[in-house]
């Protein structure tokens, strides 16, 4: 007998249960989809500072941030205000809003090389509005892909699908259209040398999303590709959507030294709400002055993430919010990566501070990660730092992850020994 919800009598399904009968994946959101159950949550109900609550009110130190987004911390009163004031007045209207304007000027004031900017909502399209512009600027149709550039780009046969993730096939995608797109490695250099060899005149954009663990040495990388682009007469674009007001302020342009011809933001410059932005070179963005490519979006105007966009890159901006994230990031990283190695876990925490990724054998990683969440530490492959997390947040988490670290180590031992 089952119940009018379709469960059997007498069970009351899990969130994951429910959310599996109604939707693919049991998410909208791939990455989020719980994994690591029953240590793992189903859901998160709450969030504040550098902690959430699940439903079951369990408490975690959390470095997720939301895949990236959370920047100053959950439920920060500085955006949260500047959302409230701005509801007062309204959401979405028929014409520009005046943070149009205002936001597109901080943005450009913070960013170098962006001359002009344009706001979407997810990081997906504003890339895929990159790419379009690009190949109108140029007149030529094809792009070279470095790392994941959202599901909506991912064409090219061997190109991300999720950070960390390739596909050799890519279903849904006509071969025509796979043909024209080009996945390479970050810091391959022969391929991109080779690549350009034999279709240099007909590449219009090289987008490159930063390895998080190789992010220490990205500017050597990117001078070569400046100089590639520059020498075949394709344009640069960053795909900003992780590093982004995240390693700099000025984004990976402020980081390596190099300037692109184009970049798209995203996640952290509204601490949560749903912003992306396409910025670059006034010249190349003329395409859409002239009306050879319409880029155009109901929502892009919508003035609550504008006003936490504006609050969150003033925060930024004035109150030395990311030598704080570095210095305690840099803390969380050493000390996981010691954690580790002392456990005899085959796993590792690299690259910059602000963002750096698990690596190593995943038979290692998984049981670290589970062992995390049921001692109320919630990690993600990227680990993220947000403003809220004090030092006595990092040392706690740090205490708790080497607890974490023997359990894991424990368990593989017993596997092991089976």
């Amino acid at each position: 007998m089952t119940d009018p919800a379709g469960s059997v009598a007498g069970h009351r399904p899990g969130w994951r249960e429910r959310a599996l009968a109604v939707m693919p994946v049991g998410s909208s959101t791939n990455s989020k989809a719980p994994q690591l159950l029953p240590e793992e949550p189903e859901v998160i109900v709450r969030g504040e500072g550098c902690r959430v609550w699940d439903d079951r009110g369990r408490v975690f130190i959390d470095y997720r941030c939301a895949l990236g987004p959370v920047i100053l911390g959950y439920a920060d009163p500085r955006v949260d205000d500047a959302i409230r004031a701005q509801l007062a007045d309204g959401i979405l209207f028929g014409h520009p809003h005046p943070l149009e304007t205002t936001t597109a000027e901080l943005l450009c004031s913070l960013v170098p090389g962006a001359e002009a900017a344009r706001f979407l909502k997810s990081g997906g399209e504003a890339l895929a509005a990159v790419i379009r512009i690009a190949r109108a600027a140029t007149g030529r149709d094809r792009v070279v892909q470095i790392g994941y550039n959202g599901w909506l780009n991912s064409l090219a046969p061997g190109a991300r699908i999720l950070p960390g993730a390739s596909s050799a096939a890519v279903p849904g995608v006509p071969a025509a259209l796979a043909a024209l797109h080009h996945a390479v490695e970050w810091e391959d250099r022969d391929a991109l040398t080779s690549l350009f060899a034999e279709h240099g005149d007909e590449i219009a954009l090289v987008l490159v999303a930063a390895d998080y663990p190789g992010l220490p040495d990205a500017a050597g990388f990117a001078a070569f590709l400046r100089g590639l682009a520059d020498r075949h007469g394709a344009l640069l674009g960053y795909d900003e959507m992780v590093t982004g007001f995240r390693v700099a302020l000025g984004g990976m342009a402020a980081y390596t030294g190099v300037v692109p011809d184009l970049a798209v933001f995203g996640k952290a410059v509204a601490n949560g709400m749903p912003l992306s932005v396409y910025t670059g070179r006034r010249d190349v963005l003329a395409v859409l002055d002239r009306g050879e490519v319409v880029v155009t979006s109901t929502y892009g105007g919508e003035t609550l993430s504008l006003a936490a966009a504006t609050a969150t890159m003033t925060a930024l901006r004035d109150d030395d919010v990311l030598s704080r994230i570095h210095r305690r990031g840099a803390h969380l990283r050493d000390g996981i990566e010691a954690i580790l190695t002392g456990a005899g876990l085959d796993a590792h925490l690299r690259g910059h501070p602000a963002c750096p990724q698990f690596v190593g054998d995943d038979e290692h990683l998984r049981p670290f990660l589970r062992a995390a969440f049921a001692h109320g530490v919630s990690l993600y492959r990227v680990v993220y730092v947000n403003d809220a997390h004090s030092d006595a947040d990092i040392d706690e988490t740090l205490a708790r992850l080497a607890d974490a670290a023997a359990d894991a180590a424990r368990a593989l031992r017993i596997r092991d020994h089976a």
